[in-house]
């Protein structure tokens, strides 16, 4: 099992696993010019978006992606992982916690002392594994707003 940068030859498995996601968490997904878009955002080096990709040989069994982002509260810059997915066969065997731990280093590395992210409050075995990492769960409720 290896963990790296995700490059342009991953994009279908990539778009194919954020399907696969937004099914586990019951949510719908369009792959209209998702190619492009990806390609534009987290292979572009000018990009603050990070993609990492865990591919078991020639398979892609997994993907996470962050970004750093600021806290009025905090005065501070912290890592937010927007996603992170492993296919089920992947999962319970330490792939997640290695990218963590590869995020943990991207975000001391910008000067991030704090990491966020979210799961839905149906995915307890997501919400063990993150307790299992030391992390701490707030409670809080997510908007979305068209523009």
């Amino acid at each position: 099992m290896k963990i790296r940068f995700a490059e342009e030859k991953d994009l279908s498995s990539i778009i194919e696993l954020c399907k696969t996601h937004a099914l586990y968490e019951r949510s719908s997904f369009k792959e209209e010019n998702k190619k492009e878009l990806l390609s534009k955002y987290i292979l572009d080096p000018d990009s603050n978006i990070q993609c990492l990709i865990a591919e078991s040989g020639t398979e892609i069994i997994g993907y996470a992606t962050f970004f750093k982002q600021f806290s009025t509260w905090d005065a501070s810059y912290y890592m937010y992982v927007d996603c992170l997915f492993l296919k089920e066969h992947a999962r319970g065997n330490g792939t997640g916690k290695q990218i963590m731990e590869l995020i943990r280093a991207c975000s001391k590395e910008e000067g991030c002392s704090i990491i966020q992210w979210q799961t839905p409050s149906f995915n307890t075995r997501a919400i063990k594994f993150y307790a299992l990492l030391g992390a701490e769960s707030k409670n809080k409720e997510r908007f979305f707003w068209n523009v």
